[in-house]
This record gives structure tokens, sequence and C-alpha cells, in this order.
């Protein structure tokens, strides 16, 4: 039985056109957010964009990057909220709370769960007539490599790319406990086969860059890459996005 989705008025805003929508999976509800170019040709690449931990769908990141995709590269992109975050929750929950939940339900089974969400997402998307969702994209970092990395792993030669980052096969002693998933990562980013760009955070405090190394080594992709920028867990220097867009663009143009 298809899963059943509910799309809200369209909105249009500066060349870029939104499209929200709540997508009805085993009797939860899915928010998401489905970007366009304003005049949408057939069979537009899309690109998944994960966001990070305590963020949600509508992310300023995930609103810039969904901006570039769709006004500079003619693209669509896509977007949906975490477990625990987002329209997911009455309000925002801080690390620890989420973290409590996702604990406590099972990492493994909260990882499986969101895999099953984005692929019923991406289910409705092939509805969509100018959408080719045999060419993907992936861009997640943090949290949305924590969830991008077994959803990368099962989506074959669909996924074109995907940029990861701010996340390691280590986290910091005492972080987070109990939600360690090394031996699951390691397995699925070694399924890994599309190109992958990968940023790390020198001075990472929560993800140190041992563990960011070991990610790489990890990944299955014989086309990889690292990009290296000093500075902790929330530090982004402005150039960093400008790399994981044209990565991007650079395997899904037409």
């Amino acid at each position: 039985m298809r899963n059943q989705v509910t799309w809200l008025a369209p909105k249009s805003d500066d060349g870029v056109l939104e499209r929200s929508f709540a997508l009805g999976v085993s009797g939860t509800i899915v928010p998401g957010i489905l970007w366009l170019p304003a005049d949408p040709g057939p069979s537009l690449p899309l690109v998944l964009l994960g966001h990070g931990g305590s963020g949600h769908k509508r992310s300023s990141r995930n609103l810039e990057l969904s901006r570039w995709f769709a006004k500079e590269a003619g693209m669509a992109s896509m977007a949906i909220d975490g477990p625990y975050h987002g329209e997911r929750v009455i309000s925002p929950l801080g690390p620890g709370a989420y973290q409590d939940l996702i604990r406590t339900e099972g990492i493994d089974v909260v990882v499986d769960r969101m895999v099953r969400d984005w692929r019923a997402a991406l289910d409705v998307m092939a509805t969509v007539r100018s959408l080719d969702t045999a060419a993907l994209g992936y861009v997640g970092h943090s949290m949305g490599t924590r969830f991008g990395v077994p959803l990368a792993s099962v989506l074959g030669d669909d996924l074109r790319c995907a940029v990861f980052g701010k996340f390691g096969l280590v986290q910091a002693a005492g972080l987070y406990e109990g939600t360690d998933m090394t031996d699951r990562l390691t397995a699925d980013a070694g399924q890994v086969s599309a190109p992958t760009l990968l940023h790390v955070q020198w001075d990472d405090e929560l993800f140190p860059r041992e563990g960011q190394f070991a990610l790489f080594d990890a990944l299955g992709a014989s086309d990889k890459q690292m990009i290296a920028y000093p500075g902790g867990h929330r530090d982004l220097n402005p150039m960093a996005p400008v790399h994981w867009r044209s990565f991007i663009a650079r395997f899904l143009a037409r």
C-alpha cells in the first residue's frame, strides 16, 4: 500500500518554488519540503539535505543550499525532519533530551526508521514529474552524517555523490553514551560507492579528527576526497559550503 502524502500550498520566493508535505509512514507523519526552480524542466536531479542535531528541515543551511541548487544549478532538493526534531516534536528539544530519547529507543532502531522515512519520501518524489530520483545527491553533516551514511549505503547506483562531515567513528569520551554506532557506521560506510567528499573540522571537540579520518578510510567509494578546516564542531568556514555544492553539481549537472 502506497504511503499517503499531503502537499501544502506551494510558495514561490525569488525564483525558488517551495512545496511542503506531510507523509504518512507506518502510522507516523514525516514532515518534509521539496524545493524546485521556479520553472522546473523535466528530470531534475534531486539533492537530499540532512540537517544537524538540534536543527530541522528548514534550517538556514538547508535554505541556503536549496536556493543555490534551484537558482544556480537548476536542481531540486528535499529535506525531512530527523527523529525528535522539527515538526516531529511539539517544541524544540535540547541535545541531552533528544539523545536520551534516541538512547532509550535504541540507536539502530532510530537509524533504520530514518532510512525508511527517507526512502518513503523518495517513493513520493518518484511520482513528481519534474524529478529524476535515479540521479540523487546527499549533503548532511554531524547528525546529517549519522543518518546519511546508512541511507547512502542502501541507495545503490541512484546515489551519484555525497557530502558528509563533522562526524566520525570515534566520539568524545562521555558524549551521548549509549548512542555509539562505530560498528554500524563502519559497515555502512563500506557500502557507499558514490563519489564522496568528507568535511573535517580539525579541532572538533565532539568527534576527534582521528575518528573522522577513520570514517574517510572506511568509505567504500573509489573516488573520495577530504577537505579540512581549523576550528571546533560548530565553526564553519564560509568557503566550505561552496566546496560542498560545487562537488554535488559536478556529478549531477546535466
